[in-house]
């Protein structure tokens, strides 16, 4: 095969550290270790452009978003065309669809280039709306209606859009985009095992015997509520079991007072953000992971987890739904259901020994090389189908 050159663009890059970055970032390691050439044209600050721009990265200066300024606007950069050409590049892998993706698409049918899409967000959620959108009723009907119809437009407009799940697939069908190949997101098996030693995040946050995690963003979309108020639940017949909530984002305080006024304090710890090269040690120290989110499309933490010998407790919706095998490697619970929550951390919490071989076969089905093997695939059948 070929060695190929691939330029991703992306409205989020280091240092934050979320679902498209993870999945981008295992995707380049593996392909760059294949032979190939992977280059970053993302959009950031001078910080971040100072600390990452290399000769495969180029940091596009782009403006902060309020409601979560690690995310960076850079307004059409239509000048990355000549990172295009000088560096021979075959096809272009939108990684999200704003400013940055529709660059990509844009410079792709001008110059006659293929374009892969990501899809990794459902973008008109409604929580994800009243999170982060405007606050004014009307222009939030206005963004949640014009925003959805954008998106569908741009991933019907590239050459092929790759989702991470079955039911993304379904879902994006019936919306008529129909474009569509599943690749499911990736995780670093050896990075992430069940040989990890967690005992040092034991200590450190003197845990009790027993630990729920929960690992990503925290905001209201995440609906973590579902997670504390089944810890208001057992808190009521056990004492032997923190809960470490591992993640920053703008709705912390929110959690937190919720937190104390469910008299959880000592029992629920906020540990902010982590170190990429940390997280392992937390998955090593939990009994489980807890994922009452309704947003998965990609799941990628519930696979980490996995990866580390852990079942996960998770809302049944979406990438979870997919994901989770009831009395395999973790179970279900019906989304929001704060009290089927409660019952599935404590079934689970009981047994967790019969669920860990499960989930780590499981996950290595989602290794980064298996995951390669079908991206590969699709860019050389991309490649083949592009009369350019």
């Amino acid at each position: 095969m070929e060695s190929l050159k691939i330029a991703y663009y992306t409205d989020t890059y280091l240092p934050a550290v979320d679902g498209v970055v993870t999945s981008m970032l295992n995707f380049k390691k593996e392909l760059e270790r294949r032979g190939h050439e992977v280059y970053i044209i993302a959009s950031g600050d001078v910080v971040s452009r100072k600390k990452y721009s290399n000769e495969h990265v180029y940091i596009m200066p782009g403006l902060s978003f309020k409601p979560y300024p690690q995310y960076k606007l850079a307004f059409f950069p239509y000048h990355t065309a000549l990172i295009i050409q000088k560096e021979k590049i075959d096809l272009l892998h939108a990684q999200t669809p704003f400013f940055m993706g529709f660059t990509a698409l844009s410079i792709g049918r001008m110059m006659k280039y293929p374009v892969v899409g990501s899809f990794h967000t459902f973008i008109n959620n409604r929580k994800l709306l009243d999170e982060y959108y405007p606050k004014n009723k009307l222009l939030k009907k206005f963004t949640r209606k014009y925003l959805w119809k954008y998106t569908k437009f741009f991933y019907r407009s590239c050459d092929v859009t790759i989702v991470p799940t079955k039911t993304v697939k379904e879902i994006l069908r019936k919306e008529r985009v129909t474009n569509t190949e599943v690749v499911p997101n990736s995780v670093d098996t050896e990075k992430f095992n069940p040989k990890v030693d967690g005992g040092e995040i034991r200590k450190r946050f003197n845990l009790k015997d027993h630990v729920v995690l929960y690992v990503g963003r925290i905001s209201k979309e995440k609906r973590l509520e579902v997670m504390l108020k089944a810890a208001k639940v057992l808190s009521r017949k056990r004492n032997d079991i923190s809960y470490l909530i591992v993640g920053h984002g703008p709705a912390m305080e929110h959690y937190k007072e919720m937190a104390r006024r469910f008299g959880l304090f000592g029992s629920v710890i906020f540990v902010g953000f982590v170190p990429d090269a940390e997280l392992p040690k937390y998955y090593a120290t939990s009994d489980m992971l807890c994922m009452p989110s309704t947003f998965e499309t990609q799941g990628i933490v519930a696979i980490e987890a996995m990866a580390s010998g852990k079942p996960v407790v998770g809302a049944k919706y979406l990438a979870l739904n997919e994901l989770i095998k009831n009395g395999k490697n973790g179970e279900k619970f019906p989304a929001g259901n704060y009290l089927a929550c409660a019952k599935k951390i404590e079934k689970v919490l009981n047994s967790s020994n019969i669920y860990k071989r499960n989930a780590v076969a499981l996950a290595r089905e989602f290794s980064v090389s298996k995951a390669t093997d079908k991206l590969l695939n699709i860019y050389n059948k991309t490649l083949e189908k592009a009369i350019y």
